[in-house]
């Protein structure tokens, strides 16, 4: 089946490892990686930076196989989350910074369809999240109050 809005089939990307391997050559202890997590998570990092920062300056390959939680799992019990979910939080993003390239190019067609792609992702990503009951049901998304919500 093709991807829903690049025409292209297949899978890509990288895999982890089927089994896990003995990560001797790693130094921090469950309970540091925690600390560091809540420490990155207070400077404003979502969870996807996170895991980035750990792998590129800590060394740290995988949060999950050290500590037996996902990054999200550390965040809620810290706390730290967002009042919505990260993903979410990007596309809104992504759709004000294209408002705001359409204000000063009104007869850009292919910003003008972006915009369309955008939208209609984060309406279902609201559908979806307010089924899964991580959105209050009655949770609705304006496009003025976009950038409170992000900010």
């Amino acid at each position: 089946m093709a991807r829903m809005y690049s025409r292209k089939k297949g899978k890509s990307g990288s895999k982890k490892p089927l089994k896990s391997q003995d990560l001797k050559w790693i130094k921090y202890k469950p309970a540091e990686i925690e600390q560091l997590v809540v420490k990155l998570a207070k400077q404003g990092n979502g969870p996807a930076k996170i895991g980035l920062i750990l792998r590129d300056s800590y060394g740290i390959p995988s949060i999950r196989e050290i500590t037996k939680k996902s990054v999200l799992h550390i965040l809620n019990k810290n706390k730290l989350v967002g009042k919505i979910p990260d993903d979410l939080a990007n596309l809104i993003r992504r759709e004000i910074v294209i408002y705001a390239h359409l204000e000063k190019n009104k007869h850009d067609q292919p910003s003008k369809r972006g915009l369309t792609l955008t939208s209609s992702k984060i309406r279902k990503l609201i559908k979806y999240y307010i089924k899964k009951c991580v959105l209050p049901q009655g949770w609705k998304y304006n496009k003025e109050q976009a950038k409170l919500l992000v900010n």
